[in-house]
């Protein structure tokens, strides 16, 4: 465990809701209340995220790859550098509806981008008029907003992870229409239920966003280079077996 409570507590993931707003569901996650805001206990906090950590761990070293979900403001810079420094997938502009239960035509549309990503580099673009080229050019740059960070992510993912599960419930809903694993920062004002790993935690501020999703991006680093670590050890074997004399019988 790389933190201890008390960076939780400098990052301030322990500031709630306004009790006024909270989630009767949360119940068990707050310590207490404090000037009308209520307080997350960073014990289960702590709790929480190191079983967040140790699925992702074993998801990663799985093979299978974990979505960053995360389109508020203040969330969106820290997802797009933490997925892509664990070699996740991310969505933070828009949660495009069907973006995974109609994953086959979301599929479509990045292909169209790619295409238009091999025309500027062809000779096509020298071909056309300026009208027509300024046309494919918006029209890349709307698909790279939505889509960019899902380009590569060639299958449905085998989890994802959400800042503010109650702004995104529409990945949360598809998430769970097709069994995938969801983990979530989840605020007082949300229903931890909904989520399979709820890690109970202050999703506005960008210093409790970044903590959260760092460590859950190191954990699926640890997960991946675990894999990475045994398929070698398994390609060496399976070298060292072939190598072997044989031994010319009696």
């Amino acid at each position: 465990m790389a933190y201890t409570q008390q960076d939780l507590l400098d990052a301030g993931v322990h500031f709630g809701h306004l009790t006024r707003k909270w989630n009767p569901k949360m119940a068990s996650y707050i310590f207490m209340e404090q000037n009308g805001i209520h307080i997350i206990d960073l014990k289960k906090t702590e709790s929480k995220l190191e079983e967040a950590k140790a699925a992702a761990r074993n998801i990663a070293k799985s093979g299978r790859r974990i979505l960053f979900v995360a389109t508020k403001k203040q969330a969106k810079e820290i997802i797009v550098t933490e997925a892509q420094r664990a070699g996740m997938p991310f969505v933070t502009e828009r949660w495009l509806g069907g973006m995974l239960t109609n994953f086959q035509t979301v599929r479509k549309s990045i292909k169209r981008m790619q295409i238009i990503d091999r025309m500027a580099t062809d000779g096509t673009f020298g071909r056309i008029n300026k009208k027509e080229r300024l046309m494919l050019d918006r029209e890349k740059i709307k698909l790279a907003m939505v889509l960019g960070g899902i380009e590569d992510m060639t299958k449905l993912p085998g989890a994802i992870f959400i800042v503010d599960i109650k702004r995104e419930h529409l990945a949360v809903s598809e998430a769970h229409r097709l069994g995938i694993p969801t983990f979530g920062l989840v605020d007082t004002n949300s229903d931890p239920t909904i989520v399979d790993f709820p890690i109970p935690g202050n999703d506005d501020a960008s210093k409790s966003i970044y903590l959260i999703a760092s460590e859950l991006a190191n954990a699926i680093i640890e997960g991946t280079s675990e894999r990475k670590r045994e398929k070698a050890a398994e390609e060496e074997a399976k070298t060292e077996k072939q190598e072997e004399p044989v031994t010319a019988e009696a």
